[in-house]
């Protein structure tokens, strides 16, 4: 074995069982990688340097193909079901056994990194991959040691990624011959037969999720967060695809803690990234420019394409995927903090869209109601998002973040409403979704409006103004805001049809209730007395 790069002298490849990989390169740097990348044409260099790569048939996670080995420590902790399938720790084992075997003859590229920016709270974690352009990715995401500490570097995680092994569905205990495999015994991510690199941070994040509640009584959370320039008061923005986590998060006025996942300590809010991971359609300078002049060498773009002749990336072309992705160092936002630490958080925005048009834009939450709303996980696909939508569609997606909570959702929002309590943090749920009537007949609130609306919450503006409780949904309305209409405030007010707003109101509350009633049975009554009422007439 050819090793090149500098490589732990306590753990090597074959303390894992990898012993015939023809080359092992260690630690390398973005600029060797991107050379290496570019060698193998596994991409090309954009007009910024960033390199762009394809990730083949797979263009975002596969969550039917993601397991979880079922063993003594995980049988009764995680929630088993279709977001958390089981595979047994013999088919973990033959699986394992092959792709080491598939690895004898080829080349490999590892990184040694960190995932959380807290050190009380870190995985050490080694990354193993086929292709040159994943580990930069991993580069990018993960967070780097110190070069004196990979010399004697102990990884308490593994993943080896293959996309170009894969599984036997009919022997191997996998569905496809794509896999993702969590093993939090052996602590090792078995991944193949999918080149998106998302699988990687996504996993990791996923065994955070499990290892910090039960461990350390950390909060994991699905979420960006951002903190004051001045008075480094902590933000946190919780938001499914569409409600505009990552626009509102990214203010010029305050310092970005991180873009996707955190866990909340007794003392901080931690990132567990060293990087961004940000969609790329419809990109350009005026809406988004941090996110657009991150995107220079060192980033790597995922499924996009060039202007004809030019090496200019058009963000508007959806050929391939509509999730077209970029991964950049945090150190490229020119507003961010290194470490990724924040204080305990004054504010929480829970961030969704509402393409019913009912719920108000802006509403403060007791601890109960944010941990009914945190469990919900609430936003809305509108027509045209997807192939069939046809009229606005709830989605539900417990804690923000369902595909990666392998504990049942109860147990993160107790955790949650713990810490609201102890800290008095103060909830906010903002609706970034319609007003005036549901989509197809109302307007989409104005982004100027929601982001006066989070600025006077941020400010302590909204602890001097008036509040009117919702007859439905429980939450404290502002009387007013500066920078917003009060009749924007009130949603019922913006529609011309009382009885319409009445009859749509209602129809949401009971798709609230209907989605909860698979955590009734593990859900306190506090958080019960948190869900939305029907009512006959509403705000």
């Amino acid at each position: 074995m050819i090793e090149s790069g500098i490589k732990s002298n306590k753990c090597g490849l074959s303390d894992i069982g990898i012993t015939q990989v023809t080359e092992a390169h260690w630690n390398l740097s973005p600029s060797e990688l991107t050379e290496i990348a570019l060698q193998n044409r596994e991409g090309q260099l954009t007009d910024t340097g960033a390199l762009m790569c394809d990730t083949g048939k797979f263009t975002g996670r596969s969550p039917k193909d993601r397991y979880i080995v079922q063993d003594g420590l995980t049988k009764s902790a995680v929630w088993w079901g279709e977001i958390n399938i089981p595979m047994d720790s013999e088919k973990f084992d033959l699986l394992y056994a092959k792709m080491i075997g598939f690895l004898a003859g080829k080349k490999v590229f590892v990184r040694d990194a960190y995932a959380g920016a807290d050190k009380t709270h870190r995985i050490d974690l080694r990354v193993i991959n086929t292709l040159a352009w994943h580990n930069l990715f991993c580069y990018n995401m993960f967070i780097e040691p110190e070069e004196y500490k990979l010399e004697t570097f102990v990884p308490n995680f593994t993943i080896i990624n293959c996309p170009e092994f894969e599984a036997n569905p009919e022997t191997d205990g996998t569905r496809a011959k794509n896999f993702a495999v969590i093993n939090l015994t052996k602590r090792i991510i078995l991944i193949g037969g999918t080149g998106y690199s998302g699988e990687m941070k996504k996993g990791i994040f996923s065994v955070l999720n499990f290892l910090l509640p039960l461990e350390d009584g950390v909060l994991p959370m699905h979420c960006s967060a951002n903190m004051g320039i001045e008075e480094r008061d902590t933000a946190i923005f919780f938001g499914l695809s569409g409600t505009g986590k990552t626009t509102l998060s990214a203010d010029p006025n305050r310092i970005l803690i991180g873009d996707d996942e955190h866990g909340w300590t007794s003392e901080n809010v931690f990132n567990f990234e060293g990087g961004c991971y940000a969609k790329t359609i419809g990109l350009s300078e005026e809406n988004e420019p941090d996110i657009y002049r991150a995107i220079k060498f060192g980033a790597i773009l995922e499924n996009t394409r060039f202007y004809p002749d030019k090496r200019e990336v058009n963000y508007e072309n959806v050929e391939v995927t509509e999730n077209t992705r970029v991964s950049y160092p945090i150190s490229h936002i020119s507003n961010s903090i290194e470490p990724s630490i924040g204080g305990i958080p004054r504010n929480i925005f829970f961030l969704t869209c509402d393409a019913f048009g009912v719920m108000p834009p802006i509403q403060r939450l007791s601890t109960d109601q944010a941990m009914y709303h945190f469990i919900s996980g609430y936003t809305s696909k509108v027509a045209g998002t997807e192939e069939g939508v046809t009229e606005p569609m709830p989605v539900f997606s417990a804690c923000f973040g369902a595909p990666f909570m392998p504990l049942h959702p109860s147990e993160y929002a107790k955790l949650l409403g713990k810490k609201l309590e102890e800290n008095s943090t103060n909830v906010w749920l903002i609706n970034t979704g319609w007003t005036g009537g549901a989509y197809g007949v109302g307007s989409r609130i104005k982004l100027k409006y929601t982001r006066a609306m989070i600025s006077a919450a941020l400010s302590g503006v909204l602890d001097n103004v008036g509040f009117r409780t919702h007859s439905m949904f429980g939450g404290q309305i502002p009387t007013t805001c500066p920078g917003v209409p009060n009749e924007i405030l009130s949603p019922r007010e913006t529609w011309k049809n009382d009885e319409a707003f009445y009859k749509t109101a209602n129809e949401l509350v009971l798709k609230f209730q209907k989605n909860f009633d698979q955590f009734r049975d593990r859900a306190e009554e506090s958080i019960l007395s948190g869900e939305p009422k029907t009512n006959s007439m509403c705000n």
